[in-house]
């Protein structure tokens, strides 16, 4: 829809992406219902910042006669499609929507979407600021003639920072839009971007979805709408994203931690050199040592980076320049501090299994890891066989402990893992460094969600951060 003026739009969830849609589209003539379950007094400060705008408020439950007057149902990321309201909408023929399917319906400007199980916030961030670096103004020397170039704005959201629907009215056609895509907003978009990445799709978000299947799917959806003048980039070393190569319609990328084989285009690494391959022209691009960030997956981060920027047709210049300043993104493995010889990290956005499994292998050094939150339904034998090869000490917290420590305990592998249990992650950063030596690497990998005990998994993060630092 382009016209949303007289339409009946309900919104379920008050979060971050719901208040945002709520204001576009008050703005824009909807009439618009934010529907929340939490109580009248717990959604306070979500009044106060749409108090500017004419939007009408249900609180404490989702009443299914708030679908008679709806025209278009739209879900914040968190609400699922099993919710009776949800199920019943789908039941009358009420579309369903979201703040990314809409903006991308008006958006002005090119658009780059990165999805993954993992790795797609600091993908997104690096892409973001090679295009910041693409686009400052330039003056380029001709000889004959001087040519000026204005930069133009390159705007970075979706799943992180900002919802871009809160932009998409200032953009320009000579802007860029990236985006990082969740398997919640994927769900329901039926628009793909001009240059769609799937950096690999493991067990995450079973929860909602159910099965691998239909998180697949979900996921698949950043491809399906794309057209033979746009690109598709998959992770080549990843069944689940490069499974899903018969699904691309238009330029095809990839990239891998190994040599590519013949007649594939992307990025790559080779003796310890990441390059980049587009038919018979080859770049190399910088030594693996001058990347700020640890472990193999940050490398394949890096790497799709790469081929995201050649994609959009990025200088060379401005991606070496903005991998070099790069240092990560917080919560993702950040250094936090050193106190009796053991370094301390944070690496809280683990919340499946397969994420702490990427990140152990990230060090050599004796690990104290702690895991917990809230699981999400994932699997936990894999990384429970890791932890008996790799890990001496793991401290476990929150709602799952008590379920992570069965599936660690009934793993007959190789050797000893000292297990200690905690309720809070302040009482888990105590045992952490009762036990915490020299040399150690104490990390915070938890392998589920933040939910049981904080908003996200950012709180989680910070008050990690908090607490560590308050260690003497």
């Amino acid at each position: 829809m382009k016209n949303w003026t007289n339409t009946h739009v309900l919104i379920l969830g008050a979060a971050r992406q719901g208040l945002a849609l709520a204001r576009w589209l008050a703005r824009h003539g909807a009439h618009v219902t934010v529907n929340d379950s939490r109580r009248e007094e717990e959604l306070a400060s979500a009044k106060k910042s749409l108090a500017d705008v004419n939007v009408t408020w249900v609180a404490g439950g989702h009443p299914l006669e708030l679908l008679d007057t709806t025209e278009v149902l739209c879900l914040s990321g968190g609400v699922p499609l099993t919710l009776p309201i949800v199920e019943e909408a789908v039941k009358r023929g009420i579309p369903l929507s979201n703040d990314s399917q809409i903006f991308m319906e008006v958006v002005p400007c090119k658009t780059i979407g990165i999805t993954g199980s993992a790795g797609k916030t600091t993908t997104t961030t690096l892409v973001g600021e090679m295009a910041k670096l693409d686009r400052r103004p330039q003056t380029i020397d001709h000889g004959s003639s001087v040519v000026h170039r204005p930069s133009s704005t390159v705007y970075i959201g979706g799943n992180i920072g900002d919802p871009l629907i809160n932009y998409v009215d200032d953009m320009t056609a000579n802007d860029l839009a990236v985006l990082e895509l969740s398997s919640f907003q994927l769900e329901q978009m039926s628009i793909s971007p001009n240059i769609a990445a799937i950096l690999n799709i493991t067990p995450n978000h079973l929860d909602r979805h159910g099965t691998m299947q239909a998180y697949t799917q979900a996921k698949a959806h950043i491809l399906e709408f794309q057209t033979t003048n746009d690109t598709a980039i998959l992770g080549r070393d990843d069944a689940g994203a490069w499974n899903l190569k018969n699904r691309v319609k238009g330029k095809f990328q990839t990239f891998s931690l190994h040599d590519l084989e013949e007649g594939l285009n992307g990025a790559y690494l080779h003796d310890d050199l990441l390059s980049l391959r587009d038919g018979f022209a080859y770049v190399p691009l910088l030594m693996r040592e001058k990347v700020q960030l640890r472990g193999d997956y940050n490398i394949a981060n890096v790497l799709a980076a790469f081929t995201i920027g050649h994609a959009a047709g990025f200088k060379l210049d401005g991606m070496l320049e903005a991998v070099d300043e790069f240092r990560g993104v917080p919560h993702r493995l950040e250094f936090v501090r050193e106190l009796h010889g053991a370094r301390w990290y944070n690496n809280s956005i683990a919340s499946a299994p397969e994420r702490t499994i990427a990140v152990i292998h990230a060090f050599t050094e004796p690990i104290v890891l702690m895991l917990g939150g809230r699981d999400k339904n994932l699997p936990w034998g894999d990384l429970a066989k890791l932890i008996h090869e790799r890990v001496d000490h793991v401290v476990l917290f929150g709602e799952a402990g008590e379920m992570i420590e069965k599936a660690i305990t009934a793993y007959s592998g190789v050797g000893t893992v000292d297990l200690r249990r905690a309720q809070t992650l302040k009482e888990a950063i105590s045992l952490a460094a009762e036990v915490a030596s020299a040399g150690d690497v104490v990390l915070l990998s938890p392998g589920g969600t933040s939910f049981d005990e904080f908003k996200d998994f950012a709180e989680r993060g910070e008050a990690f951060r908090k607490w560590v630092s308050e260690l003497s």
